[in-house]
């Protein structure tokens, strides 16, 4: 897989679990796949840098439109569950 592929499956893992709690172990699986996918692919990927990603997710309607396209709610799911990981 590309790395943009390899993202495109993490995003549609996301919308398969949009109405599953941001907590689950399975959601917060898929948060730590996409925190080594960044780190592997474009930069280390601090739970710093992590948490503002996922505000920027939901925060800025591109990004939101960009994840969305996967399914409504995923980019509010990923913001729950990125800061859900990075809280702890």
């Amino acid at each position: 897989l590309t790395a943009a592929q390899e993202a495109d499956a993490i995003f549609a893992a996301f919308a398969g679990k949009v109405g599953t709690s941001p907590d689950d172990p399975a959601v917060q699986a898929l948060v730590k796949q996409w925190q080594d996918h960044i780190s592997a692919h474009h930069y280390p990927c601090s739970k710093q840098i992590l948490a503002s990603l996922g505000e920027m997710y939901v925060a800025d309607e591109r990004f939101t439109a960009n994840l969305d396209r996967f399914g409504p709610g995923t980019a509010q799911l990923m913001s729950d569950a990125i800061r859900t990981f990075c809280q702890a």
